[in-house]
């Protein structure tokens, strides 16, 4: 009997598809059934090949041999899943195996994995697509029930490619451009570079910004504050301290009066659901994660807990076929904290507007909301409860009704002096009840403080004493620098970096700078390659990070190479431009970067140069702050050498109770703290032991030790550049 395979992305999504296909028989990289076999890759399979494929001239670097420019881009087996690959291959070619089922990542990425597959492997006979948003046993057996032929997909596949094929060309080339040019561990790629150059762009405004004195002038009088406001410009602050001065000497003790009352009645719409980004965004500010922990936290909660639907999308909106399924999804999360506003929710009828369905604004995949799966929240750990709370809230606010105030302004005048006063009267706490109080909105400059007083009644005409008034000093601020948050909000909306305004247009009409799926990704590479460091939730640029941006082509700096680009692919992926117009353009100007960087006059400086030698080479080590502490690391990206100076560590100090770190190598190593204590490792085995078992001791130690993979040699790095955005 015929069988059909099935290629799936990860195994557990093999093993969710294989349960609802009755498969049950475990073999090797495979799971079999009566009528379905299914299989996985793990990720990427199957990948560019790397430059000494087309010529062993290129296991060398060298200025002379650039530009790369292959013919035609070669597919390898990835060596490290070799073995999953031969398994695929061989089901592939089996002689009962008469068809195939796509059924990796519904995206972009999705096809390009199993794309590769297929072409390196041969595969030849009748191809389907299944295209699914969750892992339920229903989104499932619908997606089954709704197959479509991979020729539908062929256009987005097309894309894909292009996409790779571009990034290989233009990020090899300038990479080693640069890296041979300077004799440092340097790299360059459309998304990186620019997201660098905008971390760049603010140190260079925070560096530069020289700091004013201001002045406000408050005013207290029976029951409320009121501030004062240049009656010209409506400013707040005051840049003359005498003047300030002036106006507290000329109302203090004076009566003022009201001479307008306004009440005007304000409503707040539900926030619109999250997509990938602004879910990201919402846990950096709220509990301090990265972008790449969100996400993996994310994929914990749609692959093992069926919990969420699909997390890397780009859309905030869901479609039509989603609505009837929102009773159900809501009966789902009617638990412990959920409970009395769901139940709230489904007395009436939902509120179903175009904020929260719109088939126009989905492509790929709809926002991010919960499954029809019922939820025990104690088999989430903390993490992922924090997630999933911030996901459960945020669907129970976007069918929520409208947050109602009245919002009271106060004017009064005294001495020929204006003063206003601002507060406001909740009438209806809408959706902002499920954040139980936390209902923080962005307030006007200068009326901070005094927006959200209860003010007391007051008429118009009527006259208030003055009780008191001082001027308070202040100070301009710089502009603040990167959090992960606003950086996935600048890599999302970049076009305030841009001059041209078509392209702007454009790129806002994209994901931005790289995709939710790949932002987070992005961002940790900038952290392992020491372009940047994390001070607190700041992102700091360090000198190679700032030396970089004024070593590589104008073009790699701005957002409007990726802007063009995703023009291009996008008209790809529909059919409307060509592959190879497009990789052939690609060529030719991977060739003139190159030109640019050989023919520039800039000179490279490492800034952290010890006098400590390279163990292996002899050169001269440099000194990092990696992830997990301070380094030492070989300049030479031929050698790759590494040690660690100092490592963070989760102990605390039985003085201050800061967090301690690590130094030394082997029994010698000692914990440091801060405040001055010190305590060797031994010590701390003993003290330890006395409070805990020797197995938590020896835990926390190994979780310590293990090497986080920071600046691995270049040449190694740079050999995966070809799946980078």
């Amino acid at each position: 009997m015929s069988k059909i395979l099935v290629l799936t992305e990860k195994p557990s999504v093999a093993r969710d598809i294989a349960k609802v296909l009755g498969c049950t028989q475990n073999s090797s990289g495979c799971i079999e059934g009566p009528r379905y076999v299914v299989t996985w890759a793990l990720g990427h399979l199957v990948t560019l090949a790397d430059p000494d494929v087309y010529n062993m001239k290129y296991k060398t670097w060298n200025l002379e041999d650039l530009p790369m420019l292959p013919k035609k881009m070669e597919l390898v087996v990835i060596k490290e899943t070799s073995r999953q690959f031969g398994i695929v291959r061989s089901l592939l070619h089996r002689k009962d195996i008469d068809g195939l089922i796509i059924a990796t990542d519904a995206g972009r990425e999705g096809e390009l994995v199993a794309r590769w597959i297929i072409e390196k492997a041969g595969f030849q006979k009748p191809i389907r697509r299944l295209w699914i948003s969750s892992q339920t046993d229903k989104a499932i057996k619908e997606g089954f029930q709704n197959l479509k032929p991979s020729k539908a997909y062929d256009n987005l596949y097309d894309s894909a490619q292009s996409r790779a094929e571009a990034d290989w060309l233009i990020g090899l080339n300038v990479t080693r451009a640069l890296t041979c040019k300077y004799n440092a561990q340097l790299s360059a790629g459309r998304v990186q570079t620019p997201t660098l150059a905008m971390i760049v762009a603010r140190e260079n405004e925070i560096r530069k910004f020289v700091p004013k004195d201001y002045w406000t002038v408050e005013a207290t009088l029976k029951g409320f504050r009121a501030l004062w406001q240049d009656k010209k410009t409506g400013q707040a602050r005051l840049f003359d301290k005498s003047r300030a001065d002036g106006i507290v000497s000329k109302v203090l003790g004076q009566t003022a009066s009201v001479i307008e009352v306004s009440r005007d009645p304000k409503k707040e719409l539900p926030p619109l659901a999250y997509d990938l980004t602004e879910l990201q965004r919402d846990a950096n500010n709220k509990y301090g994660y990265s972008a790449k922990k969100t996400l993996s936290l994310m994929q914990s909660l749609y692959e093992r807990h069926k919990l969420v639907t699909y997390p890397r999308t780009d859309s905030r909106y869901i479609t039509d076929d989603i609505v009837p399924t929102l009773t159900e999804r809501l009966k789902a999360i009617s638990i412990g904290p959920y409970m009395k506003p769901v139940q709230g929710l489904l007395k009436n009828p939902l509120n179903i507007t175009k904020r929260l369905v719109d088939n126009s604004k989905v492509t790929d995949h709809h926002a991010i909301i919960p499954t029809e799966q019922y939820v025990d929240l104690s088999t989430l750990n903390s993490d992922e409860r924090h997630i999933y709370d911030l996901i459960v809230k945020r669907f129970i606010a976007v069918l929520g009704s409208a947050f109602e105030y009245e919002q009271t302004t106060v004017k009064i005048e005294a001495s020929g002096e204006l003063f206003t006063a601002r507060g406001r009267m909740i009438k209806s706490p809408g959706w902002k009840s499920i954040y139980e109080g936390d209902m923080d909105d962005d307030d006007e400059e200068g009326f901070d403080e005094n927006r959200r007083q209860s003010l007391p009644p007051v008429i118009k005409g009527s006259q208030e004493a003055i009780l008191s008034v001082r001027a308070i000093n202040g100070k301009t601020a710089p502009p603040k620098r990167f959090t992960e948050a606003t950086l996935l909000s600048a890599m999302e909306h970049p076009g305030k970096y841009m001059d041209n305004k078509a392209l702007r247009e454009v790129i806002e009409g994209t994901s931005g700078l790289g995709t939710p799926a790949t932002r987070a990704d992005i961002i940790e590479k900038l952290f392992d390659t020491f372009y940047v460091e994390r001070h607190g939730k700041e992102i700091v640029p360090t000198s190679k990070g700032i030396q970089l941006i004024e070593l590589v082509p104008p073009d790699l700096k701005s957002p409007e190479l990726t802007a063009k680009w995703e023009q291009k692919l996008s008209a790809i992926s529909k059919g409307q431009d060509d592959a190879r117009a497009f990789i052939a353009k690609m060529k030719e100007y991977a060739e003139s970067l190159v030109g640019t960087v050989i023919s520039s006059s800039h000179v490279y400086k490492h800034e952290n140069v010890t006098r400590e030698k390279c163990e292996q080479c002899g050169k001269y080590l440099l000194e990092v702050n990696g992830k997990r502490g301070k380094m030492l690391i070989c300049p030479d990206r031929e050698c790759g050498f590494r040690k660690n100076i100092s490592q963070a560590s989760n102990a605390r100090c039985p003085e201050c109770h800061k967090k301690m770190e690590i130094r030394g190598e082997g029994d010698d190593r000692s914990f440091y703290c801060s405040c001055g204590y010190r305590e060797k490792l031994s010590v701390f085995k003993k003290r330890k032991s006395e409070t805990v078992s020797k197995r938590d001791v020896h835990q926390f130690l190994r979780n310590q030790n293990a090497d986080t993979p920071i600046n691995s040699a270049l040449a190694e790095a740079l050999a995966k550049l070809k799946n980078q955005k």
